[in-house]
């Protein structure tokens, strides 16, 4: 029997089990429920005694397990009356809590019904109290759904406790700031009439993740907004304020999330304390100091304006400096740089501890942050005195190169007096080894239990996806029925629905192949969609290239565990990359041949595109295997597969349409102005010896790319980035794939989108060409918007520096190029190639750099974030020994004036010997 049967039997079942109970209370408030006249409810159940109320409860359960997943008026009306019959039917407290909590019955309608507090109110007192507790105890069920009602209306009419738990505070200050409607009284008038407001308001400071709700603003007035409602009830006495600024504070000083973070910073400058409030608790804003950017700059503000006004003890200042010092953010450092020269102004008593503190930014990895630091000890060292100049020589190790001459003069004693060229070497990441798949799964129970996993996982690994979908046909061949019981459990609780309109295939698809080995699909079906009629449950109407190839995988595979049962596939790869052994590959092949099966198309294809080089000895054996498919792949083999394609620089820039009506949300690709890559594609493919080639599937693969707008448009409209999974397609062929993902990446730069950054390592561990395509969505990758994209990018141009295949000198030109477009700013260059220097890696940086200065500095040498990079390559080209002059930076360093960019040309000048 299948689930629509089976709901409709246990349907048929209730109608009779009601029909019987009929003439009686029980029966006609079960019809009423079933009707979803919800309004009814509250009279029959007053007509009920606790025997009848008990009796209901039964046909109740199985009314909700109907209505499960059916989203129709009648069966939202249905869950209403639901909710209201269960709450009053329940005579303990728990049960009934429960039921009121129940998570299908919450995000139905917009509020509970209004029955439900007719129901409750019918209840005795100590259920009532009871059950409010336990509700104040749950999450809201469901997206705009609140048990706070319920709980509140308790509270007020018996005058029972004021829950204070995580989950009611929560849907209280939601139904302050969401629920609010229509004319009103500000935010501030409304919490200061609530009698709940004293005892709640203080557990609000202790929630997460708040920041977006409590920062809404609900008019232009006054008060009208969180932070400024919670400063006027602290002056107005409603909430004592000294307590609501020391709950914020220690809330500021707990950390966590920026919006969060921010909506208390706002709650702590509306209450705007005294300076004297302030400098009571100057421990604590020492302590904000190693908070989140944001909250740090506005505690060092005040803590030098407390110092200032001589209103904190003088060692303040070294502990903050102490702290900020030694933070990355320079506009910090520079902060503090100053509030330490302005110190030492005011109270020349006060230079010894200013300079020392000043040399804790002489190891800032910022060589112009430690300039600034030596003007501040420069400045104060004669009223310092020299018992300060031992400490001030150890900090000074610290500083680049380029300081030591200036600090030996100050200190009057040599700095670094070794060569910092001497002894260099280049560090690098080992060279990455492909992780072996490993042996086969062994048992069906071990299938079931990996596809297990695999379901729960939100991003399966390569390895896992192939491992169980060969797993699935291997003890399909060798012991179906075994296979079919390990898989029950599974399937019960992963119900396979297909992918959806939106949705890509991906490995969950495999799901579909479990459903077939364990008899739940007709097999007229399957062979339907192997042969391309009806609608596949793996192909949605915004299937990708690569979706499609996994769901033509898919589809066959299904097919094959229940008609011919291959004893296993030919395309799982023998690596975590998806490269497939030739060795392997042929043994396979051998094996087909001795048991007479007939490979699938689609495992032959996909095993074609995944195979890599073979040796002499690899293609003897594989002229051996008398069959098509061997033929066809001794020839694969001997031609060296798949041709590589040119890659052809190209400027995607498509200008302003003439349809100017269009929403700007269409048409977002008038302002573009990228490098791209075109490839001619694959066309047709190479034949095999009997005319045999790959599938249409997998020759789009490698379709042409020459840029347009409707493929920009057509890649746009899919939800997905590239995956690994994509990647272990094509696992030879990573300069390919570059060409034809370069617009993810460089919408990382240009768009500020994320993603796709963390691909780039995969492909960087591919094989096949590194070329044009790959270079430049490296360049993409450095200037992306998202930090956790640049250090993907940096780990990627290291394993390619590691392995040889990363050409700088391409590299730099490129970036130059893609600066000069708009497509990378230089401040995320500036940070991503700093990130890379700073693991050891000079040499390849400089590479980079020397290639890139050149079209950099012919520009505009105003940009922010040139100087920075100026810098970089300086300490790069100092530590490797590089010399040899660039006309650019000749020119750069010869010009007047004192800008960060033409004194960091000076120092490079000086280094390459020019």
């Amino acid at each position: 029997m299948n689930a629509v049967a089976s709901v409709a039997g246990a349907a048929g079942a209730a109608d009779v089990v009601d029909a019987a109970n009929a003439a009686d209370g029980v029966g006609e408030l079960l019809a009423a429920v079933r009707s979803g006249s919800v309004k009814a409810v509250p009279g029959l159940l007053a007509a009920l005694d606790p025997a009848q109320r008990r009796a209901c409860v039964p046909g109740l359960k199985e009314q909700r397990r109907e209505i499960r997943g059916e989203w129709s008026n009648l069966a939202n009306a249905r869950a209403a009356a639901l909710l209201v019959a269960g709450a009053g039917c329940h005579a303990g407290p728990a049960g009934a809590a429960t039921w009121i909590g129940g998570r299908d019955f919450g995000g139905r309608s917009g509020t509970l019904p209004r029955e439900l507090a007719v129901v409750v109110e019918a209840q005795p007192v100590e259920w009532q109290v009871e059950v409010a507790a336990r509700l104040a105890e749950r999450a809201a069920p469901g997206w705009g759904w609140s048990l706070h009602p319920v709980v509140e209306a308790v509270v007020r009419r018996t005058g029972c406790a004021v829950p204070q738990s995580e989950p009611f505070v929560r849907q209280w200050v939601d139904g302050k700031i969401v629920g609010a409607t229509g004319p009103r009284p500000t935010l501030a008038d409304e919490l200061r009439a609530d009698a709940f407001t004293p005892v709640l308001m203080p557990r609000v400071f202790e929630l997460d993740d708040v920041g977006g709700l409590l920062s809404w603003r609900l008019s232009p007035r006054p008060g009208d907004v969180f932070a400024e409602a919670v400063a006027e009830l602290a002056t107005s006495g409603t909430l004592e304020r000294g307590e609501v600024l020391d709950r914020c504070l220690a809330r500021l000083l707990r950390g966590g999330r920026l919006p969060d973070q921010r909506v208390f910073l706002d709650v702590l400058r509306a209450l705007a304390p005294t300076r004297e409030e302030f400098a009571g608790r100057a421990r604590d804003l020492v302590a904000m100091l190693d908070g989140l950017a944001v909250i740090a700059g506005y505690a060092q503000e005040v803590l030098a304006g407390l110092d200032e006004a001589g209103l904190v003890e003088p060692e303040l200042l070294g502990e903050a400096s102490a702290v900020v010092l030694f933070r990355a953010e320079k506009k910090l450092v520079r902060a503090q740089l100053g509030w330490l020269d302005k110190a030492a102004r005011r109270s020349p008593e006060r230079a010894g501890a200013v300079v020392l503190a000043a040399s804790g930014a002489f190891g800032h990895p910022d060589a112009g942050v430690q300039e600034r630091a030596l003007n501040v000890v420069a400045r104060h060292l004669k009223a310092a005195g020299s018992a300060v100049l031992p400490e001030l020589l150890f900090a000074a190790e610290g500083l680049n190169p380029v300081h030591h001459p200036r600090a030996g003069e100050l200190f009057g004693a040599p700095v670094g007096g070794d060569d910092p060229d001497t002894g260099w070497n280049e560090l690098l990441p080992p060279v990455p080894e492909p992780l072996p798949l490993g042996a086969p799964i062994a048992s069906a129970a071990e299938v079931a239990e990996e596809l297990s996993a695999l379901l729960a996982s939100s991003a399966p690994e390569v390895a896992v996806f192939e491992r169980v979908l060969d797993g699935l046909v291997r003890h399909a061949c060798e012991d179906r029925a075994a296979l079919v019981e390990a898989l029950g459990p599974v399937l019960r609780v992963h119900e396979w629905n297909g992918v959806g309109r939106w949705q890509d295939c991906g490995p969950e698809g495999v799901l579909h192949v479990a459903t077939a080995a364990a008899g739940r699909t007709p097999p007229h079906r399957l062979w339907e969609f192997l042969g391309g009629k009806g609608r596949s449950p793996l192909r949605g109407d915004h299937t990708t290239p690569y979706g499609r190839v996994l769901a033509a995988r898919l589809e066959e595979a299904a097919w094959q565990v229940t008609a011919n049962r291959p004893p296993y596939l030919l395309a799982t790869p023998t690596d975590a990359t998806g490269a497939l052994d030739a060795a392997a590959l042929v043994e396979r092949l051998a094996g087909y041949a001795a048991a007479g099966v007939t490979p699938g198309q689609a495992d032959l294809c996909s095993a074609l595109l995944r195979v890599g080089p073979a040796d002499t000895g690899v293609l003897r054996a594989a002229e051996a295997v008398p069959t098509p498919a061997g033929r066809w792949v001794a020839q694969w083999l001997r031609g060296g597969g798949l041709p590589a394609q040119p890659s052809e620089r190209v400027v995607f820039a498509p200008g302003r349409g003439a349809r100017s009506s269009h929403f700007y949300g269409e048409r977002w690709w008038e302002d573009l102005h990228r490098v791209a890559v075109a490839q001619p594609g694959l066309g047709a493919g190479p034949e095999g010896p009997a005319g045999e080639r790959l599938a249409g599937d997998f020759r789009a693969l490698l379709d042409g790319t020459e840029p347009s707008v409707a493929r920009v448009r057509a890649q746009r409209q899919w939800l997905w980035t590239p995956t690994a999974h994509w990647a272990a397609m094509l696992p030879w062929h990573r300069e390919e794939l570059a060409a034809r993902w370069l617009d993810w990446f460089a919408a990382a730069a240009d768009l500020d989108e994320r993603g796709a950054g963390p691909v780039l390592p995969v492909l960087a561990e591919a094989g096949g060409r590194a070329g044009l395509a790959l270079h430049l969505v490296l360049g993409y990758g450095l200037g992306a918007r998202h930090a956790e994209d640049r250090t993907a990018a940096v780990d990627a141009l290291l394993v390619l520096a590691a392995r040889g295949d990363l050409d700088g000198a391409l590299l730099g030109r490129e970036l130059g190029a893609l600066v000069e477009c708009g497509a990378v700013k230089l401040t995320r260059l500036a940070s991503a190639l700093g990130l890379a220097a700073g693991t050891g890696a000079y040499a390849t940086v400089w590479s980079v750099l020397g290639a890139a200065l050149p079209v950099l500095l012919a520009g505009d040498q105003g940009v922010r974030g040139l100087g920075d990079l100026v810098a970089l390559a300086a300490d790069c080209a100092r530590r490797t020994g590089a010399r040899g002059a660039i006309a650019e930076v000749t020119g750069a360093a010869a010009k007047g004036g004192s800008g960060r960019v033409v004194k960091e040309a000076r120092a490079l000048r000086d280094v390459l010997g020019a």
